[in-house]
């Protein structure tokens, strides 16, 4: 869907609108000596800001096509988000397999940093995800929600390492070779392949993410790792239970081994209709109480380009859902737009951020949750 001038002003206004209505809430209206009004957390331009799963434009959304337009680079520019986890795995088709399908679309991405060098940047180390934050773009930090591109050959995962592959989610919602996916029904676990693979990821370096994993299959590669490992993109069975979402003792587990548990944006947060910053809230608090402050982060499931929903896109949406409902991977509530309405912004870290601050977290757990705590994980499996 390409977004015309008129519709990409008018989408900036929307967001301008939403910082200034919902983004920031209560201020401190104490003005500086200039005269400016001061909120009461302004850590963001300065921190490294880490969404632990995202990209320039949504996924599984028909807005979310490439080659990138120019609004979706301006949005990007204005994010302030320093680094995020970007899907760059791709499922089979008639002419492709899943191996082929990803290295395209890899292939895809790496074209898309080297036309915009001065926005976009593939990072393979927390080292060059600093030197982006020095520079002001976003580092890609390629990733797989499935393990299917390689689970008939572990030695591709050499060759994914080298293309800049830091990040794998050992399955989909389904099962595949290599464990179980939360949608199944009976959830054996990780294989002996699994365990292989699991393996190998850290011998290379390659953070295990178990968000999309059955129960046991989560517990299990947790145990298998011989470090910390990750669920990028979650929510809290405490608060709502989905599929999706994690068990306190599940989050528990991962955070006593070391691990990050990042809070997602999707319908899956709450009962009916589309979920608000306050469910948000309520998640991420949770998980902060469940896992500590050091292992909790945010891997929102977004594009960092608004949605804009008018026209034709409900229509657009309503078939790509029932096309993901017919292949068996759509979970409960994916009939919903997956995003949340009052964060619908490019800057929407940094009102979580100030609603974090309005609700009395300190500057250090904010910038934690926002970024550090994900940044420390990386530095300790890249390593």
């Amino acid at each position: 869907m390409t977004i015309q001038r008129r519709d990409f002003l008018r989408i900036s206004g929307m967001a301008a609108a939403a910082l200034g209505t919902f983004g920031c809430g209560p201020r401190d209206t104490s003005e500086s000596s200039e005269g400016v009004v001061s909120a009461a957390w302004s850590g963001y331009d300065d921190g490294l800001i880490v969404d632990a799963l995202a990209g320039p434009v949504q996924f599984n959304i028909p807005q979310g096509v490439r080659p990138l337009s120019d609004a979706a680079l301006e949005y990007v520019r204005a994010s302030g988000i320093t680094a995020v986890n970007l899907t760059v795995n791709a499922r089979p088709s008639e002419s492709e397999s899943a191996y082929e399908a990803t290295v395209a679309k890899i292939a895809g991405w790496i074209g898309e940093a080297e036309a915009h060098p001065d926005v976009l940047s593939v990072v393979r180390s927390v080292e060059e995800i600093r030197a982006v934050k020095r520079r002001g773009g976003l580092g890609l930090i390629f990733g797989f929600q499935d393990t299917v591109p390689f689970e008939e050959d572990l030695g591709r995962l050499n060759d994914f390492y080298a293309d800049g592959l830091r990040i794998v989610q050992l399955t989909y919602n389904v099962e595949n070779r290599i464990g179980v996916g939360c949608l199944s029904p009976n959830d054996t676990g990780l294989t002996a392949l699994g365990i292989e693979a699991v393996a190998r990821m850290d011998e290379l370096g390659i953070l295990v993410d178990l968000s999309h994993c059955g129960a046991q299959t989560t517990t299990d590669g947790i145990q298998a790792s011989t470090g910390p490992v990750s669920i990028t993109h979650s929510g809290c069975n405490a608060v709502y239970r989905h599929p999706r979402s994690k068990d306190d003792a599940t989050m528990r587990l991962l955070a006593d081994r070391g691990g990050v548990f990042g809070v997602y944006l999707m319908p899956f947060l709450s009962a009916s209709g589309p979920p608000t910053a306050e469910d948000v809230l309520t998640h991420l608090e949770h998980a902060l109480d469940v896992c500590g402050e050091d292992h909790v982060g945010i891997g929102s499931d977004q594009g960092i380009m608004p949605l804009d929903v008018s026209g034709d896109f409900p229509a657009a949406f309503d078939a790509v859902s029932a096309q993901r409902s017919a292949a068996g991977i759509a979970a409960p509530r994916e009939d919903t737009i997956p995003y949340v309405p009052d964060l619908n912004h490019p800057r929407r870290l940094e009102t979580i951020g100030e609603m974090m601050s309005t609700r009395g977290h300190t500057a250090a757990v904010i910038d934690k949750v926002l970024g550090e705590n994900f940044t420390r994980l990386f530095s300790e499996v890249w390593a």
